[in-house]
């Protein structure tokens, strides 16, 4: 225990605790509002633990109290386990190859009695944003050098693998947003541009015909030569350059993006993504939709969550329904409405007012965390906050732009929203872990 704090509030960030019960509180509510019937007790099915809504009760009860135990312990405690947490994180993943349940297509979690089931991918962002912070935050470590950007990648990509091997492409690409944190922290501004470029070229590919689109990074290669021909003439190796990045684009659109939605994604994955663009996929050129002989072919999957989801919030109108008056969120014409859909329940109840509020509400936590990021003396402590920002940033403009159809479908859930232990778990840790390191901002942390 930390001896030189005598009080669980000293130092600590109010501002940050009233928004986490703010936005829990809201959870509960929007999985009340698609779950309650008007024929029960309300009171005695909030306490009765059979509901979803009563039990995403009991998972915030759990988590007040980790919450408060976290801000009773040591700060230094993080940063000689981080290594020892996140070691045993990967151990947990690796353990639901052998020990998981199989839930909606994906074996990433672990039973653990009671009805409750532990999701090891989860867990890990909280070791993944320490041990990344605790890699940074050493003396010998140089992160203007590869070397060390290499390793910092390795530490978030490691878990990543992980989940896709689970089938849980969502929470893998969750793992990409620790590259904000090691933007700040000096990683060069190049790697995200060319990131960002490939998703470009992704999305372009899936849009164009592919002998437009090869026609046309030809004509842009050639303008661009054409524009350097006098620095061309003076080194070859730029020419060398702008070719080997024409080869480079024209070689992804053809074979790469093909190979990836063809063999490394599974069809329904494939389908969401081309549906997002507007396009259909064939699935008989998916390899991993090979079927048993005789079996028939199944109908491929379409858009039918998404277009439930946009009915429910367009319903909504400008003010919303009202609470508990949903037609189609209470008549569960959306799916997974009370996980990766929740947000759908508030934009009918509430309308366009209510969700911008709502929204709001997420800006002002992540705008108090940057804060907090930037007043730190520590780098471990700057580098674990804006893990937090960035994984909570990441969630949330995913999930939202998932429900309005703005991207394919991941099943990604909304911070402190969405039901689910697991996720309200790993949610409550990031956050208070946040809140411990920022009260002792005065020590340096390694």
């Amino acid at each position: 225990m930390n001896n030189r704090n005598n009080t669980i509030s000293q130092g600590v960030d109010w501002t940050i605790i009233w928004l986490y019960a703010i936005l829990v509180s809201i959870g509960i509510l929007c999985i009340f509002m698609v779950e309650y019937r008007i024929d029960s007790n309300w009171l005695q099915s909030f306490l009765g633990g059979k509901t979803n809504y009563s039990k995403q009760l009991i998972f915030a009860g759990v988590c007040a109290i980790v919450a408060t135990f976290i801000l009773l312990t040591d700060s230094k405690l993080f940063t000689a386990f981080a290594n020892l947490m996140y070691a045993s994180g990967i151990l947990l993943m690796l353990a639901t190859f052998v020990l998981g349940k199989n839930i909606n297509g994906s074996k990433s979690w672990i039973p653990i009695g009671g009805g409750f089931n532990l999701q090891p991918a989860e867990l890990c962002k909280i070791f993944t944003a320490l041990a990344l912070a605790k890699f940074i935050s050493r003396q010998e470590t140089d992160f203007s050098k590869l070397r060390s950007q290499l390793i910092a990648g390795l530490i978030a990509a490691a878990p990543a693998l992980l989940s896709i091997l689970q089938h849980e492409l969502g929470l893998a690409l969750v793992y990409s947003a620790f590259l904000v944190a090691m933007y700040r922290e000096g990683l060069p501004a190049q790697i995200l541009i060319v990131g960002s470029s490939f998703a470009v070229l992704v999305v372009a590919t899936l849009i164009l015909d592919p002998n437009v689109l090869a026609i046309s990074l030809t004509v842009i290669a050639g303008i661009i030569l054409l524009l350097l021909r006098k620095q061309a003439k003076k080194s070859k190796r730029l020419m060398v350059l702008v070719v080997g990045i024409w080869l480079l684009c024209v070689g992804t659109q053809r074979f790469v993006v093909p190979y990836i939605f063809n063999n490394v994604l599974e069809c329904y994955q494939s389908t969401r993504i081309y549906s997002m663009v507007g396009k259909e996929y064939d699935c008989s050129q998916n390899k991993k939709s090979e079927r048993k002989a005789g079996e028939k072919a199944a109908r491929k999957p379409d858009d039918y969550n998404v277009r439930q989801s946009k009915i429910a919030i367009g319903s909504g109108g400008l003010t919303g329904r009202g609470f508990l008056k949903g037609t189609q969120t209470r008549g569960k014409y959306v799916p997974e409405q009370h996980t990766d859909f929740i947000f759908t329940s508030l934009g009918e109840a509430f309308g366009f007012v209510g969700c911008f509020v709502f929204l709001c509400i997420y800006l002002f936590l992540l705008f108090r965390i940057v804060k907090i990021a930037e007043r730190q003396r520590s780098t471990f402590s700057r580098v674990y906050a804006y893990s937090v920002a960035s994984i909570l940033f990441f969630h949330i403009a995913v999930n939202v732009s998932m429900t309005i159809g703005l991207f394919p479908i991941v099943g990604i859930p909304l911070p402190l929203i969405s039901y689910g232990g697991s996720s309200l778990l790993t949610f409550t840790i990031l956050i208070f872990v946040l809140l411990r390191l920022d009260a002792d901002r005065q020590m340096v942390l390694r």
